[in-house]
C-alpha cells in the first residue's frame, strides 16, 4: 500500500504565501509523475500543477507565476510554494501521485488526504 501525507495547510492573508508538501510512502517500486489538486466549495476537482520524475512542471493558468511545484525524489517527497495568495485559492489541496507498487505491478495514482487552504481577503 502507498500512503500519501500533506502538510502546511492553513490561513493566510491576501497576498501571503504557504508552502504545502506531501511525502509518499509504502510500497514504492517507482514514483512517476506527481502534483497538486484542488476543490473549492461547489466546485470539481481542478489540476493546480505537476511535476514528472524528471522535473518538467505544468501549471494551470490561474496559477502561473505565482505557485511553484518541485519535488525531492530521495524524500519521495513534493512540494507546493504559493506566494501572492488570492482568495479564490481557498480549497481543499490533494496530493496525487501516479506509483508502480512493484516490479511487476502497474502503476496507479494515489491520493493524499487533503489539507484545507484559506486565504482571507
Amino acid at each position: 500500500q502507498v500512503q500519501l501525507v500533506e502538510s502546511g495547510g492553513g490561513l493566510v492573508q491576501a497576498g501571503g504565501s504557504l508552502r504545502l508538501s506531501c511525502a509518499a510512502s509504502g510500497s514504492i517500486f517507482r514514483l512517476n509523475a506527481m502534483g497538486w489538486f484542488r476543490q473549492a466549495p461547489g466546485k470539481q476537482r481542478e489540476l493546480v500543477a505537476t511535476i514528472t520524475s524528471s522535473g518538467s512542471t505544468n501549471y494551470a493558468d490561474s496559477v502561473k507565476g505565482r505557485f511553484t511545484i518541485s519535488r525531492d525524489n530521495a524524500k519521495n517527497t513534493v512540494y507546493l510554494q504559493m506566494n501572492s495568495l488570492k482568495p479564490e485559492d481557498t480549497a481543499v489541496y490533494y496530493c496525487n501521485a501516479n506509483v508502480r507498487p512493484g516490479p511487476v505491478s502497474s502503476s496507479r495514482d494515489y491520493w493524499g488526504q487533503g489539507t484545507q487552504v484559506t486565504v482571507s481577503s
